[in-house]
């Protein structure tokens, strides 16, 4: 059965790319046919349909037609469902206009971000980007892009604010975020922008869908200590979880079970050593009460 996804904000082109190949892969797979076969039938390579079923690559039109053919979907509706989510796939996403201050490895984090139903983070440095104020991103972004002309500054922090706007859409997804203490004891852009900063955290808590939790310097080491991460969760059940760790210059992004499981362990544990989401409010006015005093 062809899976119709919804269309929408929700909907964008990474997550479309990955829906699709999850169904070129089983219609493969039902038919017996080999990746060597299936990339031999498009002029291409093992490797390519293996990108292909992954999400990881663009379709061409002709590609997933002639592989229909090969897996024998002949129903002229199923045939036009699929290739109508090949050309969905090949469209932009909203970020799309941000291309020139944005490097290729996070716009698939984008897409991923914007289709997933839960994203839970840790965070040992900064605020996550979902949760940054207007001045505290500016703050972060002048960090690695001191520099840059005041228009690409803007440009950066615009795009960190349009991103923030998925978690108060309809159908907006579960945000569950940890952070260790030093995040909010670091004064990232000065007082007056860690003051607002704070509030605005304050303010968030109060979202049905936003839980964020702190780790307290009291709770000594803990089971992701140096390392921060996301992990992404998809609505759909043939959509795997993904693990991101972004890096200096590049992201890691891995979904095999087992790095999966390993990440989910990993959050499971700082979760637990982490203060209760129920009292963060009162550790963050706290907070604020020391940064004012």
């Amino acid at each position: 059965m062809t899976v119709q996804p919804e269309t929408g904000p929700a909907t964008g082109p990474t997550v479309l790319r990955m829906l699709l190949g999850s169904q070129l892969r089983r219609l493969r797979e039902s038919q017996g046919v080999s990746r060597e076969a299936a990339g031999w039938e498009i002029r291409s390579s093992e490797s390519k349909i293996s990108r292909m079923e992954l999400g990881r690559v663009g379709f061409k039109e002709r590609d997933v037609a002639d592989l229909l053919t090969l897996y024998g979907v002949t129903d002229p509706d199923e045939r036009e469902a699929l290739l109508g989510l090949a050309r969905q796939a090949n469209s932009p996403g909203w970020w799309h206009r941000y291309g020139d201050v944005l490097p290729n490895w996070f716009q698939s984090y984008l897409g991923l971000e914007a289709a997933a139903s839960l994203i839970r983070t840790y965070e040992v440095q900064f605020v996550p980007g979902l949760l940054q104020s207007r001045e505290y991103a500016r703050a972060v972004v002048l960090l690695g892009h001191g520099r840059a002309p005041v228009d690409e500054i803007d440009r950066r922090v615009n795009l960190r604010m349009e991103r923030q706007e998925l978690l108060t859409r309809p159908g907006a997804p579960q945000l569950w975020a940890v952070v260790d203490e030093a995040v909010l004891r670091r004064p990232i852009g000065g007082p007056k922008v860690m003051r607002g900063q704070l509030e605005a955290l304050i303010e968030a808590t109060r979202l049905p869908n936003i839980r964020l939790q702190v780790i307290p310097f009291s709770a000594g080491g803990h089971a992701a200590a140096g390392t921060a991460f996301t992990i992404l969760r998809f609505p759909d059940a043939d959509l795997p979880d993904i693990v991101y760790i972004e890096q200096l210059t590049s992201a890691l992004y891995l979904d095999k079970r087992d790095d999966v499981d390993h990440y989910a362990v990993a959050m499971e544990r700082v979760c637990v050593e982490a203060d209760p989401p129920e009292r963060t409010p009162d550790i963050l006015r706290r907070i604020l009460a020391d940064l004012d005093g």
